[in-house]
């Protein structure tokens, strides 16, 4: 057993105590943790989005920050500001909440273009600018935004400069009849049971680890032609770009490691595709009428795509 997949055990271990039914919405807040990338959740109300961003948080031994992103909220709540101190007659930086290792911006279409642009920087370059002046931001760094895609009143659709920061963007669904009733049952203690398993330093070696993660050459121009044929796609107007084609290969990465292999598969990129493309396509307008369209087209270009021999994936062989 691999050091990587050690820590993404004993993580998901502990998280499953509190999201009861939703193993591959934890298994992709990982992924996004491991790759140190950002995580979109795209659900109604009371669906444990909030609670999945907590619960993540509570189970490493790390800062945690909770942003309520509402209309009047400004950049500089988010990054910080500058502050005059009178007895010093000289100014201070007062960090802002970005200031942390995982930062939940809860219902974040609810505040303006102006106040979410200010995560970009953030989001991208791990760093912060205020008043001419750089800080950098501490490691690991992960925002974890979450958005209701019924109410949409009063609210800002993000951009697309905004949606191609984030590795992931996933929904939490509705839970079965079986694990409804354990939610329900259990609820008030859930949370109770959620303990550090990790520290800091566990994750940013994991990062480090699936780094590591050997992809073959084959891969590669297998994520190229799928990026390629988003572009191509008769409902596209925008495709996905090549930032795309890295994050799908670093999702994938962490989905390789969690299986305890120390290289990339196809199906590991298929597993990857639809939470890491789906978000960035802007569709034709004929297109966005219907529902989950765009994962229908991710779907359909990767039965298009011609799968590359599974022998000569792992290191050495060819």
């Amino acid at each position: 057993m691999s050091r990587l997949y050690t820590i993404y055990s004993a993580l998901k271990k502990n998280i499953s105590k509190a999201i009861i039914g939703s193993e591959d919405k934890v298994d992709l807040a990982l992924v996004t943790l491991f790759c140190g990338g950002h995580m979109l959740i795209d659900d109604v109300p009371g669906t444990g989005k909030t609670m999945l961003a907590k619960t993540l948080a509570a189970s490493i031994d790390c800062s945690f920050k909770r942003v309520q992103f509402t209309p009047d909220l400004l950049p500089t709540d988010l990054t910080g500001v500058n502050y005059f101190d009178m007895k010093t007659s000289s100014f201070e930086f007062i960090p802002g909440p970005v200031f942390s290792n995982i930062l939940l911006a809860d219902e974040i279409n609810r505040a303006t273009p102006k106040t979410q642009s200010g995560l970009l920087e953030c989001m991208e370059e791990r760093q912060v600018t205020v008043d001419g002046k750089t800080y950098r931001l501490d490691s690991p760094f992960m925002v974890i935004a979450t958005q209701n895609p019924v109410d949409n009143l009063g609210t800002f659709p993000l951009p697309e400069a905004q949606l191609d920061r984030f590795l992931i963007k996933t929904d939490m669904g509705y839970p079965d009849h079986e694990n409804s009733n354990i939610i329900i049952g259990k609820y008030s203690c859930m949370t109770a049971e959620v303990v550090p398993v990790v520290n800091k330093k566990d994750v940013i070696e994991a990062i480090g680890l699936i780094n590591d993660i050997y992809v073959h050459s084959d891969i590669i121009d297998y994520v190229s032609t799928i990026i390629e044929r988003t572009r191509e796609h008769k409902d596209v107007v925008l495709g996905s770009s090549p930032r795309a084609g890295i994050h799908l290969v670093k999702a994938a990465k962490a989905i390789a490691g969690f299986a305890d292999r120390s290289y990339v598969l196809p199906d590991d990129i298929q597993r990857a595709a639809i939470p890491v493309l789906a978000h960035r396509l802007v569709l034709r307008s004929s297109a966005r009428v219907k529902a989950n369209e765009d994962s229908e087209i991710i779907n359909e270009i990767i039965k298009s795509v011609p799968v590359p021999t599974e022998t000569v994936f792992e290191r050495g062989i060819s």
